[in-house]
């Protein structure tokens, strides 16, 4: 079987989502099952170059998994023409100007969200990309994970009937770092530094929403900074400027609403730490990342408001657990297979700069929407 190498550099793998989720369980997973099968009697073989600001870090992951070529040198890694594919999990701040530099290298792109800091900046991403002619792809892990997989599984098959509601809680205590370190970094509260929960999860949203139920048409969100002080990685106190909880409203295509809190301010009490709950004329579901649970109408009880009654029903035992009937794989991986099928047999791909490009513009709407108080229509975008 022909083996064809595709050299990655990949920018920001000594943050946690960019070493776990991207290169451990993706890139290295990929190589530990021998390569991708191309199904035309060739391998795909990816093989990383670790890009990064803190030489350290790169040294040691290198070390720790075998990997040949890192450096901190962007500009030689984007001038190096056996590089296919330019990969940036930076933060946010930091990753227009380098996925523009790639784009300008002839690198193919692939990228975390959000893609830039502003609407402006992403529409100009999607377009220097379509113009130079290089393939081009946005992280979207969330639609790739087996409760969603299932959730549109039963969309698709037309369980709920009509689609009347979709009721969203994501979130979990961050700590403030004082009397327990924090488990994410201090920049996601400094507004200053492109932190806040909107610009981090409404894109999630985005595409949670456009792949599963529609367009989203309006946008309607309340902010708020619950914790106003927290602690940095070194101890110390400082501002939080950004916003660590949102609450957003929106009209999708079709008619029906979602609802969906986003908190890192808010203690789990659910099965997962974010779950939908879908409401149909035909049936309901409730799906987290992993499991997903349904009531059909012909199965649906009745129950009768009585305060002054104790409740003798356990509602969670009235729903039924959908099966797996699949082999569900990391997500994030599922999504990096398609990509790198897309850059080498031109498979089709829709998950591009354009798309994270929606994402960005949500999230500025959703944030001009707290400020104004007021409810905005999300225009159709184009390049």
């Amino acid at each position: 079987m022909t083996r064809r190498t595709v050299r990655i550099a990949m920018n920001g793998v000594t943050g946690r989502m960019g070493y776990r989720q991207h290169l451990v369980r993706s890139i290295l997973s990929l190589q530990e099952q021998g390569g991708l099968d191309l199904g035309d009697g060739s391998t795909l073989w990816p093989e990383p170059v670790l890009v990064g600001r803190r030489e350290h870090a790169l040294r040691a992951i290198a070390e720790e998994h075998g990997i040949e070529h890192w450096t901190t040198d962007l500009d030689a890694v984007l001038a190096d023409p056996s590089i296919d594919v330019y990969f940036d999990a930076q933060v946010t701040a930091a990753r227009e100007d380098a996925v523009r530099q790639a784009i300008a290298a002839g690198k193919h792109i692939y990228c975390e969200k959000p893609t830039a800091t502003s609407l402006e900046g992403a529409l100009e991403l999607a377009r220097l990309a379509t113009a130079a002619g290089v393939k081009h792809g946005v992280v979207q892990d969330k639609i790739f994970l087996p409760g969603l997989l299932k959730l549109k599984r039963l969309v698709d098959g037309g369980f709920f009937g009509r689609i009347l509601s979709v009721r969203g809680e994501f979130g979990y205590w961050v700590f403030e770092g004082d009397w327990q370190s924090a488990q994410r970094p201090s920049w996601n509260y400094r507004a200053e530094d492109g932190g806040g929960i909107v610009a981090d999860m409404f894109p999630h949203w985005d595409y949670v929403l456009h792949e599963i139920f529609g367009r989203v048409r309006t946008v309607q969100a309340l902010t708020a900074t619950h914790i106003p002080q927290r602690w940095d990685e070194r101890g110390k106190p400082y501002d939080a400027t950004a916003d660590d909880a949102a609450y957003g409203i929106f009209e999708l295509d079709g008619g029906a609403v979602a609802q969906i809190n986003s908190s890192w301010a808010v203690r789990v009490n659910r099965d997962e730490l974010v779950e939908f709950q879908v409401d149909g004329t035909h049936g309901s579901a409730v799906a987290g990342l992993r499991n997903c649970r349904v009531q059909h109408r012909s199965a649906t009880p009745k129950p009768v408001w009585n305060p002054d009654l104790p409740a003798t029903e356990v509602f969670r035992e009235q729903w039924q657990e959908v099966p797996d009937n699949d082999d569900f794989g990391n997500g994030f991986k599922a999504q990096w297979e398609l990509f790198l099928r897309h850059v080498v047999l031109d498979e089709p791909w829709r998950w591009d700069l354009l798309a994270g490009a929606r994402g960005v513009q949500l999230a500025e709407l959703g944030l001009r929407s707290s400020a104004e108080g007021r409810r905005f229509d999300v225009p159709e975008l184009t390049l």
